[in-house]
């Protein structure tokens, strides 16, 4: 579909099916201002993998997601969150992706990197000592359950 083709379908199909669709209220179609009017966007991208590629995905996911939408001069707030497995992803001094983290913190300031509290706990007690993050990771309580606050919130999911 080509940009405006949806706003011109959707006044397309108003004009055709108002008198069955109601012109107001939550079933009404949505105006072209409305759809072009989104311009901040929220994505969070699931890491679950001790997978270097799929991290590595990941991080060009947010890269070219962060791109698309500044030439588009539109605002994006991405959240990397990375439990079980995935959470290699964040872990100082063995992840197979810190530099590029370093580098997505001196390059954006719109990309942020979530650490499940739950496995970080689990590696802990396994390894039987502190398992140090990287200095950009903040921890949450659950990343399982972030991503599904972060879903009913409105954000969108991705899983690379």
């Amino acid at each position: 579909m080509k940009e405006g083709e949806f706003t011109s379908c959707l006044t397309k199909y108003s004009r055709i099916y108002s008198p069955l669709w109601p012109s107001s209220g939550p079933y009404a179609p949505l105006s072209p201002s409305l759809v072009q009017a989104h311009e901040k966007h929220n994505i969070v991208i699931h890491v679950d993998d001790n997978d270097p590629a799929k991290m590595n995905i990941a991080l060009n996911n947010a890269a070219n997601v962060d791109a698309y939408y500044k030439e588009k001069g539109e605002e994006v707030k991405i959240e990397i969150v990375a439990y079980g497995p995935g959470l290699m992803m964040l872990v100082a001094g063995k992840s197979p992706v810190e530099e590029r983290i370093t580098s997505f913190e001196q390059n954006f300031d719109n990309i942020s990197f979530k650490a499940c509290g739950n496995t970080h706990k689990k590696m802990e007690k396994k390894a039987g000592k502190e398992v140090a993050l990287v200095s950009q990771a903040q921890m949450v309580s659950s990343g399982v359950i972030h991503l599904s606050e972060r879903q009913e919130q409105g954000w969108t999911y991705i899983k690379p």
